[in-house]
Formats: structure tokens, sequence, C-alpha cells
């Protein structure tokens, strides 16, 4: 019986992992891509007609803020601690009025979202069709295109160059933090036409966003995962109805 919860249950694992490892040759491929067109090929100097452009040239940051006003039910929140290299591990939800003091970003489709507190650690996501209940901390920095494509925004603020530079600008003591104003002054490398950046779009938007579909896949799973164990040990649920399910999701 233990053999057969372990099989159960190891078959949502491996669709987790599954789609880990997916999600990393997506990214991979668009931060491939973004590195030839827009870095790689500005080693030598910048084509005619290119400059450079500040992250707060093409982008607006921390731009939306929750208020007392906001007619919201719920808070869905989203802390540093569970945000890593794309993935939030998980979201706490509060009812409106119990949240903590610290959940005033609110997001729009498309921001890219870094943690000002120990850049160098890439705790950072990208935020595809959000819950309008959804509200990071004001620990990251909420960064929302407003002349650029999002794809293209995300993949240049997370190149590892960046979280490093970030890193070194932080100060502070136990938790050393960055000022979204350094990342507003980032610079990017920025054609004369928009249509290299518009195919660049074209191209990677569809790898982030099958990415994030992964990730929401996972998240359910996961939460299937760890309501399915205690009731299968406790005999509450039996093996053979469960792997119908399993199988159905997995």
């Amino acid at each position: 019986e233990q053999r057969a919860i372990a099989s159960v249950l190891g078959a949502l694992d491996d669709k987790i992992e599954l789609n880990r490892r997916m999600n990393e040759t997506l990214e991979a491929m668009a931060r491939a891509l973004f590195q030839s067109w827009f870095v790689d090929a500005t080693q030598a100097g910048l084509p005619k007609g290119w400059h450079y452009a500040t992250i707060s040239e093409l982008c607006d940051i921390n731009s939306w803020t929750l208020n007392k006003d906001d007619e919201l039910d719920r808070i869905e929140y989203v802390e540093i601690s569970e945000v890593s290299r794309g993935n939030i591990a998980s979201i706490q939800v509060f009812q409106r009025g119990e949240e903590p003091s610290r959940a005033r970003r609110r997001l729009r489709h498309g921001d890219t979202v870094l943690s000002t507190v120990r850049p160098e650690r890439g705790s950072y996501f990208l935020c595809l069709n959000p819950s309008p209940n959804l509200i990071a901390s004001t620990g990251f920095a909420v960064v929302t295109p407003t002349k650029a494509p999002w794809s293209f925004i995300h993949a240049a603020l997370t190149l590892p160059e960046v979280s490093q530079h970030l890193g070194h600008q932080a100060d502070g003591g136990a938790y050393p933090a960055v000022r979204p104003e350094i990342i507003g002054k980032w610079e990017v490398a920025w054609p004369d036409k928009q249509e290299k950046v518009e195919r660049f779009h074209r191209t990677c938007a569809p790898l982030y966003e099958r990415a994030e579909r992964n990730r929401q896949e996972s998240r359910t799973l996961a939460a299937l995962r760890d309501a399915l164990l205690p009731k299968l040990l406790s005999g509450e649920l039996r093996v053979p109805a469960v792997s119908k399910c399993v199988e159905a999701n997995a």
C-alpha cells in the first residue's frame, strides 16, 4: 500500500519536475535570443541609429499602490521569501484589512517584479494575467513597461549581470537593499526602429506565456499532492480512486 501511495504521489512530483525543466529551457531560449540581438550585437558599438535607453525611460516603477479605497475583499500576497528566479512558491491569502502592512504593490499584466532586498539572489517574477487581488510586498520594485514590450523588459532585467550590478549597489546592514531609482538607471541598447524589438516579443512572449502556464499547473499539482497525502496515509482515500484523479491532472 505504501509503495502504491508513493507511486501515485511520485507521478505528480515527476510532472512538477518536468515543468521545471521545461521552463528552464523556455527561459534560456528567450535569454539567449536577447543576449544575441541586444547585447552581443552591440559589443563592438551600437548600430547606426541605436542608442542606450534607461529602464526609467521605457517603464514606470512602483506606479500603482494599494490604498484603503480599493474595493478588494481579499488580498493574495506575494512575499520576497516565496520568490526565486521566476517561481512563486506560495501565495498567502488574507481578508482585506488583515494583510501585512508591506502588501502595497499592485500588479499589472506584463510587470517584471524584482526584489530590492539582496537583489543578487534573483528573487524576481514575471506577472502575467494576474488576479486583481494579487499584491506584492513593498520589498519589490514593480517595473511596468510603457514604451517597450514586456518580454523585452523582462529579458533585459533578468540577465545575470543585472542582479550582480544591483547587488553591488545595495547598501544596508543585515538586509542590504537597492533603491528603485538604481534599477531605473540601468541602460539597454534600443534600436532606432522598434521592428526588431517587436520581432523579439512575437518570438519570446509565447515562451514566457508557456512557462507561466507550466507554473500554474505545478502549483495546482503541488496543492493536490499535499491534500492527498494525509488522506491516503489515513485510509480516508484509496489508491485506485486517487490514481484516476492523478492521471486526469498529470
